[in-house]
């Protein structure tokens, strides 16, 4: 069974395509992941500092151990990321299909 995790944030006035540029090679390493069937970032196309990241891992195993990668690079990249883009938390929802 897949797990789908949408995670959705505010960024900062202007931050957007900024934003997009600095977090795909993110983007590129996760979709390298095992079980990682999507993992897409995408800008609202009523407010472009609105992102919503989507992503589908094979199952709840997979998004298990991307989540402990995760954890490392919020250590470095990812921690680096956050601070001067958002203007909000992120906001998390799990489903499975």
């Amino acid at each position: 069974m897949s797990i789908r995790l949408i995670v959705t944030f505010q960024l900062l006035p202007g931050k957007g395509k900024q934003y997009a540029e600095a977090f795909a090679p993110i983007v590129r390493e996760t979709r390298r992941e095992p079980g990682c069937e999507q993992y897409e970032l995408f800008a609202s196309t009523q407010d472009p500092d609105k992102v919503v990241l989507i992503e589908r891992w094979s199952d709840q195993a997979a998004l298990d151990t991307h989540m402990g990668v995760m954890r490392a690079r919020e250590m470095s990249a990812v921690m680096a990321m956050r601070t001067p883009w958002l203007s909000s938390s992120l906001a998390f929802s799990t489903a499975a299909t």
